[in-house]
């Protein structure tokens, strides 16, 4: 793929940012209301991210079926990746950084950074978004159980009722019968959803600008963890993405789509759920910018494989 398309969306998305971090140090917004704003990102934005997603493509018995193959793949590189993370790092688990790294290895920004990005780079596969959705379903599910667990330090988040109670899942109880019976929302209702889907990437953006404002920006290009897990993130995590489905007799656009959003910088919902959690806000922050910023080069340099 071409390197100055894949860095020009990249570095347009990030300019997203600039809004909130000139808002937060004029004072116009405050620091303790972030949280505030990552909720409207998780409870509304994020929701009807993964019911455009699902609206952009029509039911086929062969489409279903790479969806539960995608879901499948995208669950067990997770899993095995934060398994690799807690056997390495579980020792240090007194700390929350050394958590919130755990986490940040492995949930990707799929959505917010990953739906633009397959929209722009691989237009030519529609269903491309609609696997990116179903990535988005496997990372909150993973993210609001064992992903919060590891966050916290609290295995009551392993649970059923965290397992079917959270947005994602509430989501997908409306999408999949939508997409089953080939049902299209209505066009006033569907634009609404479009609409505040889309906005999924400026606000997750905003929001990365305003944890900047609070932070010092030697605190983030000085801590030698943050290096280590944008790396882990960037490289590591993309080539396990890369092996995974290679040689599996599956459609390139599914191969292509894995590869793309395994290359997509670490997860706001890291960040989003330190928020909510109140562990490692800094730190998950810092994360979250310097891997954002370090894959302006990472991703059209990986995607040039493609």
């Amino acid at each position: 793929m071409q390197f100055s398309l894949t860095a020009i969306t990249v570095l347009m998305m990030l300019a997203y940012a600039v809004p909130g971090y000139i808002l937060v140090k004029v004072k116009a917004i405050k620091p303790h209301s972030i949280s505030a704003f990552a909720a409207v990102l998780l409870y509304v934005n994020q929701p009807c991210l993964s019911l455009y997603s699902f609206q952009k493509v029509i039911y086929s018995p062969k489409l279903a079926l790479n969806m539960l193959a995608f879901f499948g793949l995208s669950a067990l590189i997770q899993i095995f990746m934060l398994g690799v993370m807690y056997l390495i790092l579980r020792k240090k688990y007194d700390n929350p950084k050394y958590r919130v790294m755990t986490v940040a290895t492995t949930f990707g920004n799929v959505g917010f950074l990953g739906v633009p990005l397959l929209e722009a780079l691989i237009p030519q596969y529609p269903e491309a978004v609609t696997f990116s959705a179903v990535f988005i379903v496997s990372m909150n599910l993973i993210s609001w159980t064992l992903g919060s667990a590891m966050l916290t330090g609290d295995k009551k988040y392993i649970s059923v009722k965290k397992l079917f109670l959270n947005p994602p899942i509430i989501t997908l109880c409306v999408a999949l019968p939508l997409f089953f019976t080939r049902t299209v929302l209505p066009d006033p209702l569907l634009n609404a959803v479009t609409l505040l889907g889309k906005m999924t990437t400026p606000m997750c953006m905003l929001i990365l600008g305003m944890r900047f404002a609070t932070v010092s920006p030697k605190e983030v290009f000085t801590d030698g963890s943050i290096y280590i897990t944008s790396a882990i993130k960037l490289v590591v995590f993309p080539f396990l993405g890369y092996l995974l489905t290679h040689f599996l007799p599956i459609d390139y656009s599914m191969k292509a789509t894995m590869f793309i959003l395994c290359c997509c910088p670490t997860a706001s919902v890291v960040l989003n759920l330190s928020e909510i959690y109140n562990q490692g806000q800094k730190n998950a922050a810092n994360i979250v910018l310097a891997s954002t910023i370090f894959s302006m080069l990472t991703i059209p340099l990986l995607l040039m494989i493609l």
